[in-house]
């Protein structure tokens, strides 16, 4: 094993078995003779492209409990797109460890995001096929955890978001009322509407009230387009 693979799987904290997955998630469709050609990462990147879905999807289910299917999707959109995956890149080196054209290499490839994206995508399909849902999970859980701190940070502070955007807008205070509780003591389930004069009212459901009421005024600011503004 070359030590630009060798340096690249300390940086993830995780040993191939195969270390020809790993090369092949590092080789641009521009490599060789510059044709695209079958050992590129392109085929692997279609496939961690899926798995990092699954992992993301998992991690927000249990995240964001009482959280809608559209909230979910806009928060899954944010940690799996090029971005994303290009700044999880940066952050372990992956750049370094790319095999380009000299062509590419001369046109900055190694920073581009959208190179780095799809090559972050492909590692992750490599760990998939080369230890299973397990490794491919620990490698995410380690890689997004500063993605995923900052998406936590953002949505525990949807209340106090609404109610600055409000006030920017010279509208009244966001107001919440208790739709309904249901389910058992040890297990209930909160609906809570958070209305503004002027404004149709928005919905959310959490296990508690607080987090039912954080559901609504994200659920607002989502349909307000407030982050946008």
């Amino acid at each position: 094993m070359t030590n630009r693979l060798k340096q690249l799987e300390d940086a993830i904290g995780y040993k191939f078995t195969d270390p020809g997955l790993l090369e092949i998630a590092l080789t641009h469709a521009s490599h060789g003779d510059g044709r695209r050609r079958t050992d590129s990462n392109e085929r692997m990147e279609f496939l961690g492209d899926r798995v990092l879905g699954l992992l993301v999807a998992e991690q927000l289910y249990s995240m964001f409990e009482g959280l809608s299917e559209g909230g979910l999707a806009h928060r899954l959109n944010a940690l799996v797109n090029k971005g994303a995956c290009a700044r999880v890149a940066r952050s372990i080196g992956l750049g370094e460890a790319l095999l380009l054209s000299p062509g590419e290499e001369r046109l900055g490839g190694r920073e581009k995001e959208s190179i780095l994206g799809d090559a972050c995508e492909a590692l992750i399909g490599a760990i998939y096929l080369d230890g299973g849902l397990p490794a491919a999970r620990a490698f995410f859980d380690s890689a997004w955890e500063e993605e995923l701190a900052q998406l936590t940070r953002q949505t525990k502070d949807a209340k106090s978001y609404l109610q600055e955007w409000a006030a920017r807008k010279s509208l009244p205070a966001p107001a919440y009322n208790l739709v309904s509780r249901k389910g058992p003591d040890h297990r209930p389930h909160f609906t809570v509407e958070v209305t503004i004069d002027g404004l149709e009212p928005a919905m959310g459901e959490g296990a508690t009230k607080q987090a039912a009421q954080r559901a609504a005024a994200d659920a607002m600011l989502k349909r307000e387009h407030a982050h946008d503004q």
